[in-house]
């Protein structure tokens, strides 16, 4: 459509009529008038997919709902909004549409990180945009940042609270003190877990969303398998404690980071400081903070998930699409020029936290710090607990490989001295060495 005055509304499909589908039908009709003046021309919603076609929607007008999948993707709407999510039939019919001539909006992270170079290539041969900033952290203003207003600066490192369930249960172990188990049945009673939990409490989703932070960020192509992945079923009450009383605080932190190297993307439970802007982040929000060159340290944060928030991020994808539609422009297509190598976790440098149950006798603490120092490892803090059966040593570490600290727990654990490894933890968001 080339640019000027427009002779017909721009038409928008919906693919999922779920709850994020619902509230996007909502806001389309809600507010026409304001995405009309906005965006220069009237916008229509011509279908809505959905599973069941007989059960009553909200915010859905009911001669808009089909279960015909094909007509949908292949109608040729100006605008096809994606948010049924999984890989399939998602991807198929998201590029059937793009193959007829639509630009897309998604929120789906699961797809784009496993197979977002596709997507993008199918947009780039057909000449149509790719919008997606609803797959990470819902309504936060964060991948446009990415892409646009930090594009001029070099961004070294990624840090972020991205998946909300997890960071509800943290918060409830470290604020209440309760066991996993415990938050795990209450993040089930509010309808915060996914349908396979494991997409939330094993780091899944965080590293999903991952993946497309650090390929934004590094212009270098990463996929969900390049991510290392660690939930936070491991996590006890008493790493929790150890925490607080070092002044520290348990996250799920997706980190993505520039090396001299290469790239490393990790998401796994971390200490942090309180004093870190990531440690205010309660309950069920989302938070990212970015360091880069020029500008420093910037961080994004907001409700990550639910239905409006997630359509929200929808809605501001549509406009941007649409006016492209309008002008004849195209928006931002996949920049991976730099084609930085992807790292093992082990590459990265970190400190651990270790929690160790130990016998009470002399030439204990000899022996653990000899294991720390054959794998090149500096100590930084020891901490002795209890005494006889009950004796312990919490050990925190200055920097140093991921390798290096992993391959000295293990020793750690093959020492007569040692009775028990009760807890390891990366710990993120010091300064110094």
């Amino acid at each position: 459509m080339s640019s000027g005055a427009v002779e017909r509304p721009l038409t928008v499909a919906l693919l999922g009529g779920g709850t994020v589908g619902a509230q996007v039908a909502r806001l389309l009709v809600d507010n026409a008038h304001d995405l009309e003046e906005r965006i220069g021309a009237p916008v229509e919603l011509t279908s809505v997919l959905v599973r069941d076609t007989g059960r009553a929607r909200d915010g859905i007008p009911a001669d808009l709902v089909t279960d015909d999948a094909n007509a949908v993707a292949s109608s040729g709407a100006d605008i096809v909004v994606e948010v049924m999510g999984g890989i399939e039939p998602a991807r198929s019919l998201i590029l059937q549409a793009m193959a007829a001539g639509s630009s897309i909006v998604t929120a789906n992270k699961a797809l784009l990180a496993a197979d977002g170079a596709t997507l993008y290539d199918v947009a780039s041969r057909h000449g149509v945009d790719l919008y997606f900033e609803a797959a990470v952290a819902g309504a936060i203003p964060l991948l446009r940042p990415l892409r646009e207003s930090l594009a001029g600066d070099r961004i070294t490192r990624v840090m972020g609270i991205v998946n909300g369930t997890t960071n509800f249960m943290l918060t409830k172990m470290d604020e209440d003190g309760a066991a996993y188990s415990d938050v795990f049945e209450e993040a089930e009673s509010l309808g915060y877990l996914e349908a396979d939990p494991s997409l939330d409490v094993d780091g899944h989703d965080a590293a999903a969303k991952a993946a497309i932070l650090a390929e934004l960020a590094f212009h270098t192509r990463v996929t969900l398998d390049d991510v290392y992945c660690e939930g936070i079923s491991r996590v006890t009450a008493e790493d929790v404690r150890a925490a607080r009383q070092m002044g520290f605080v348990i996250k799920l932190l997706a980190v993505a980071e520039l090396t001299s190297d290469g790239v490393i993307v990790r998401v796994h439970p971390a200490m942090i400081p309180r004093s870190h802007p990531l440690a205010s982040v309660r309950g069920a929000f989302n938070a990212v903070f970015i360091e880069a060159e020029s500008a420093g340290e910037v961080m994004f944060y907001g409700r990550g998930a639910g239905g409006a928030p997630t359509a929200s991020a929808v809605l501001g994808d549509l406009v941007t699409a649409a006016r492209n539609k309008i002008s004849g422009g195209r928006g931002p297509g996949e920049s991976t020029y730099a084609k930085l190598p992807v790292l093992p976790v082990g590459a990265a440098q970190t400190r651990y936290y270790v929690n160790l149950s130990v016998a009470d006798r002399p030439g204990v603490l000899a022996s653990i710090a000899s294991a720390f120092a054959d794998n090149g490892v500096s100590i930084q803090v020891v901490r002795q607990d209890g005494h006889g059966d009950e004796a312990g040593l919490v050990v925190r570490t200055h920097r140093a490989s991921d390798q290096a600290l992993r391959t000295t727990v293990d020793q750690l654990a093959g020492l007569d001295t040692v009775r028990r490894v009760l807890g390891v933890m990366r710990v993120e968001g010091e300064s110094g060495a």
